[in-house]
């Protein structure tokens, strides 16, 4: 491999054996991500032609198939071989991404629509938790605050990549095609995991972070993950943490929706893949130059709590001025913030729990929680708008409380990170 230039090195904060890992991990997630970002604005342009009360409950049946995945997940780590997890998981989506195209090719139908609606937002967040639980068992501590924000970028360049080529894409060919081409994307990473895994021990000399047999399973209980998460008040805290960011997300994604009633579903898609590749590239700018020197000089506290400092003006500004382009605005500024900063700081929080958690408890904490809080704050939203009548700009102020709430748990779970060798 090519020496990489000092300069290169100076501006990522990366030291030289650890390249060609942080490389692999870079296209390990741009593929995950420009793949999802495919699928992602044929989802969100299905929604509006739902009531907010159908999109409620479509996030409370995925609430319970997410959980029911994280349960058989916890199984399947507990007795397959450790080194076929990560592949198994990522052709799994595979296969079933294939299995809608096919059924897509009949009579359009509600049903098929709804079920690749809720399917998509399982994946949204499994393949993600998945990938991030790789890496926090590929890194220590010290190189994970300062790479995970450069690895991070990979998934803001294909989250930049994929709805550019999906705006394009579906002007050109039927939009359940990028069904396809998304599932045969889903097949790359089984590469790059196997690769990742070597270059753990040769490059990365994380020796003590490897299982005492890579070709066993992890073992124990298939729901410690779900008790480890109620009992474990870090892994709660991080869980509450997520919940409150999902009320934020969720109250400016159904105010979108309801804006773009009136548009066709093309429309929409368009819209979304547009708004998707402006936040992605404010991310890249982020996570390359700025993240991993924001946590090593300012600390995770002010890592973890000024995305949702912003976001408390951001929602007061939506407030006084409740339009398209300002809720467009503030889902970027919210999306790029967690994703470029927040994000990566999160999974930081991983290093300091055991393997254990890392792959039964994160899911729990990234998928249950994080859709547990759809629920939550979908049906809050439909109680504030369908049933107390209120308008964006009072539903807005709503918001700017959620936030304030998400940043003081934030700000904690920092503290608790900078004091604790391990949590779990």
């Amino acid at each position: 491999m090519t020496k990489p230039s000092n300069r290169l090195l100076w501006a990522t904060n990366m030291r030289s054996n650890e390249v060609q890992a942080a490389a692999v991990a870079f296209l390990f997630v741009f593929t995950l991500m420009t793949a999802y970002y495919l699928l992602r604005p044929i989802r969100d342009a299905m929604a509006s032609d739902w009531t907010d009360a159908e999109v409620s409950w479509l996030w409370t049946i995925n609430f319970f198939i997410s959980t029911a995945m994280v349960a058989a997940y916890g199984w399947v780590i507990s007795r397959v071989s450790f080194n076929r997890l990560v592949p198994i998981v990522y052709l799994f989506f595979a296969l079933s991404f294939a299995a809608f195209y096919v059924l897509t090719q009949g009579e359009q139908s509600t049903l098929i629509d709804k079920s690749f609606y809720v399917w998509v937002s399982v994946f949204a967040l499994f393949h993600v938790s998945v990938f991030w639980s790789c890496m926090a068992d590929t890194f220590n501590k010290e190189q994970a605050a300062r790479l995970f924000s450069v690895i991070a970028t990979g998934a803001s360049v294909g989250a930049i990549v994929g709805p550019l080529l999906s705006a394009q894409l579906v002007t050109r060919m039927n939009i359940n095609t990028m069904m396809l081409i998304s599932a045969l994307m889903l097949l790359l990473p089984l590469f790059f995991a196997v690769r990742l895994r070597s270059l753990k021990v040769t490059d990365l000399g994380n020796q003590s972070l490897a299982i005492s047999n890579e070709k066993a399973s992890l073992g124990g209980n298939p729901f410690n993950g779900f008790k480890d998460f109620f009992t474990n008040p870090y892994l709660l805290g991080i869980g509450v943490m997520i919940i409150l960011y999902t009320g934020i997300g969720s109250f400016i994604y159904l105010e979108l929706k309801n804006l773009l009633a009136d548009y066709t579903r093309e429309q929409r898609a368009e819209i979304y893949s547009y708004r998707d590749a402006i936040t992605n590239t404010i991310t890249f700018v982020m996570a390359l130059f700025l993240t991993g020197r924001i946590v090593p000089k300012l600390g995770m506290p002010v890592a973890l709590t000024a995305v949702p400092i912003i976001i408390v003006f951001g929602m007061l500004v939506l407030a006084m001025s409740p339009i398209l382009v300002v809720a467009l605005g503030l889902w970027i500024t919210r999306s790029a913030g967690n994703y470029g900063l927040a994000r990566p700081a999160r999974e930081m929080l991983f290093t300091r729990v055991s393997q254990e958690a890392r792959f039964k408890t994160k899911p729990v904490v990234d998928i249950v929680a994080y859709r547990g809080g759809d629920v939550i704050m979908g049906w809050f939203f439909t109680g504030l708008t369908q049933g107390l009548g209120l308008g964006l700009a009072a539903v807005a102020i709503v918001g700017a409380g959620i936030a304030a709430l998400w940043g003081a748990v934030a700000y904690w779970l920092g503290r608790v990170y900078e004091r604790s060798e391990e949590v779990s």
